[in-house]
């Protein structure tokens, strides 16, 4: 390879994303290397549960739909392809690639499984061994998202393990590109200003040498890329300022964001730091069994109808699960149009390690009660069965701990050595601003002007606010408190909440700790990634300076 730009498009943030997308950026415009992100905590344990029926699965299938249609396609066209696909078998992907009897050099890297349902977080210089002895295409187990963007910059630059700020940049543009279109328009807070937002085109990114890069998609693609919908991505589950990773600690702190054109935003002067000395580590396993059931209460006396039918059910119960919750969702309205408006829900769940105790016999009670219990009875499904849930548990080991190693087109083995400078890991939160003071304020959504995006981290849910201005930062930084975020948010009352404040970013990071239980395939909550809990924060109303209610304007009018 060149040592230009080097372009690096996604076709894929998670496992069932748009299967189309692979042709639609291999035909779309001019790439180097597409890369594709098939893993998440809960993927980790759907392909965990599909190994253990079948030895020879384990991986994502809808690549290897993909790579049917498009592999010649990107062989043609001298495109590279970059993907974590391989799950928690890639060595049996790779053999079903090779059935395909496309003429393909294909590389595998390996190392990250630990023990069944075990897995470190491998970094990128697997990927670039693989790229620099001519591979067209590599899989991998668990590596971080961004390796997959790193790996390939590290190969067409020649960087080495002390080219920090190189390798933070890129993973900056590995963090944007990860989630597929969330970095152009996709989930987007404020959606209501991108022109085209039916079908939004995925994201590519032309790094530059010192790790730098421009954040684009190919052209007449839907969506937009603006700094606004950079910065959403950028703040999308992450921790503190450092943002670790195997092969750099980045500081998000630095990122500078800035339009460069039409679509096109850069994204520059990114600092990185050495690695802390151990390897992340994600452990899924199965925690037992749950079952659910959801009731409807219509109309008058909702809490006495509630109490009711609960007092009946546990009256009349047969097993005692380990765990039982209960929740009502006062979703009525008082003289409502519709019945549906009207109403309710009260749900159940319970949780225990025999599938018998958490089955038929939990739910059995209600089914009793159908014709004696509050008036209006009725259920949202019939009740069923138990179903296996799982629990993510994070941790690390020792980089001594795994063999981190690339099996190279032509069979033979290359261990890849750890980096020789590692520095343990300190949380950097940075501190606010002074405070926007004076003026008269108005009573208005929080979304009115900060946008927000949330999702998980384990069992802890991030949300990451940003504004459009200066004075808006100032007001928002200040009001941001772990006080205020309990009392907007009760379901954190009771939870430790840290602050980050990205400046550069005009951004403010929240995490709350253990809101999401033992992680998403727990279900410990309505919405068990939190990927709503950004919109339920902006739709809080607070008190916001008059002054400030023009950074609500999008963002060519602000």
């Amino acid at each position: 390879m060149s040592r230009g730009t080097l372009r690096v498009g996604n076709c894929s943030g998670f496992y069932g994303d748009r299967l189309s997308a692979m042709r639609e950026m291999l035909e779309g415009g001019d790439l180097d290397v597409l890369t594709g992100d098939y893993l998440a905590e809960l993927t980790m344990l759907i392909l965990g549960r599909d190994r253990a029926r079948n030895p020879d699965a384990g991986y994502a299938r809808t690549f290897l739909t993909q790579l049917t249609d498009c592999l010649a396609l990107a062989l043609d066209k001298n495109v590279k392809i970059v993907s974590n696909a391989g799950g928690v078998n890639p060595a049996g992907l790779v053999s079903a690639i090779r059935k395909l009897g496309v003429d393909a050099k294909i590389a595998l890297v390996r190392g990250d499984e630990l023990k069944a349902g075990e897995h470190a977080y491998l970094g990128a210089f697997g990927i670039a061994e693989a790229l620099r002895a001519g591979a067209d295409l590599v899989v991998t187990g668990r590596v971080t998202d961004a390796s997959l963007v790193v790996g390939p910059a590290i190969a067409h630059f020649g960087w080495s393990r002390t080219d920090l700020d190189a390798l933070a940049g890129a993973t900056v543009a590995g963090h944007l590109l990860e989630c597929g279109t969330q970095s152009t328009g996709g989930n987007y807070a404020f959606f209501t200003e991108i022109a085209d937002p039916l079908h939004p085109g995925f994201p590519l990114a032309e790094i530059e040498a010192d790790g730098s890069c421009v954040l684009t998609k190919h052209p007449g693609t839907g969506g937009a890329v603006t700094v606004g919908t950079v910065t959403a991505q950028l703040v999308y589950e992450i921790g503190d300022a450092r943002y670790a990773g195997p092969d750099v600690t980045t500081r998000l702190d630095t990122v500078d964001l800035s339009a460069a054109g039409p679509d096109r935003v850069r994204v520059s002067r990114v600092r990185g730091e050495p690695p802390p000395p151990a390897l992340k580590v994600s452990r899924t396993a199965l925690g037992g069994f749950r079952n659910e059931l959801t009731v409807v209460l219509t109309g008058l006396d909702i809490d006495a109808k509630a109490a009711l039918f609960r007092r009946q059910f546990e009256a009349a119960a047969v097993v005692s699960p380990a765990e039982v919750t209960w929740t009502l969702a006062r979703l009525d309205h008082p003289d409502a149009p519709t019945e549906q408006q009207a109403s309710a829900l009260l749900t159940v769940v319970a949780r225990d390690p025999g599938e018998g105790v958490a089955g038929r016999a939990f739910v059995n009670p209600a089914i009793e009660l159908a014709l004696g219990s509050y008036p209006g009875f009725f259920t949202t499904t019939p009740p069923g069965g138990a179903r296996p849930y799982g629990v993510f548990t994070p941790g690390f080991v020792p980089r001594s701990a795994v063999s981190h190693e690339v099996v190279l087109p032509d069979g033979s083995v290359r261990p890849i050595a750890p980096p020789a400078t590692t520095r343990p890991l300190e949380p950097w939160t940075g501190a606010p601003p002074a405070p926007l003071t004076g003026g008269a304020t108005r009573r208005l959504p929080l979304g009115t002007v900060v946008g927000a995006r949330s999702g998980d981290k384990g069992g802890s849910a991030n949300v990451g606010l940003w504004v459009r201005g200066d004075d808006a930062y100032a007001w928002m930084a200040a009001m941001v408190t772990e006080r205020e975020i309990r009392a907007l948010l009760p379901e954190a009352a009771d939870l430790p909440v840290t602050i980050t404040y990205l400046p550069n970013l005009r951004a403010v990071n929240v995490v709350i700790d253990g809101l999401l239980g033992e992680g998403v395939a727990y279900n410990a909550r309505f919405d068990p990634q939190a990927k709503g809990l950004s919109e339920w924060l902006r739709s809080r109303l607070v008190d916001i300076p008059e002054s400030l209610l023009e950074d609500s304007l999008p963002e060519e009018q602000a």
